[in-house]
């Protein structure tokens, strides 16, 4: 059994979806793991994680939009020191994932035809989200 671990960076330029699936591939590319498990998990607690629909684009705008309506901003939220964002950023990364996991066959990630990894932002600003990306596997 071997084990691979790479920390990344992905810079984000606020509220949105940045698909991380090639960056990724490319840990997955350099461990040398031809069958296993990729699990990725997001340092943050503002940010989450999703495996979703990487084709049409409509699909992260529907669910950014269903997100925030879950989470609003105009909800009286008690916790607001980080500006009007933060609490709901929270709330929408509470019921999202901090980590995916993603097999490995062959080499590669063994997601679906339209299945990428997201990378959710929930806050307004720009960030550097920081992933940890851990492997196991022969």
């Amino acid at each position: 059994m071997r084990v691979h671990q790479e920390r990344i960076e992905i810079r984000t330029p606020g509220v949105g979806l940045t698909d991380i699936t090639a960056a990724v591939a490319q840990v997955v590319g350099r461990s040398a793991i031809t069958t296993g498990l990729c699990t990725v998990f997001v340092q943050h607690t503002s940010a989450s994680l999703l495996i979703q629909e990487n084709a049409d684009p409509a699909v992260g705008r529907d669910l950014l939009r269903w997100l925030g309506d879950l989470a609003p901003e105009s909800r009286p939220w008690e916790h607001t020191e980080e500006g009007p964002d933060d609490m709901p950023a929270h709330a929408k990364a509470a019921i999202t994932r901090s980590s995916e996991q993603i097999p490995i066959t062959e080499g590669r990630l063994a997601l679906g035809t339209w299945q990428g990894i997201q990378l959710c932002e929930h806050r307004h600003r720009e960030h550097r989200r920081s992933l940890i990306v851990h492997l196991m596997g022969i």
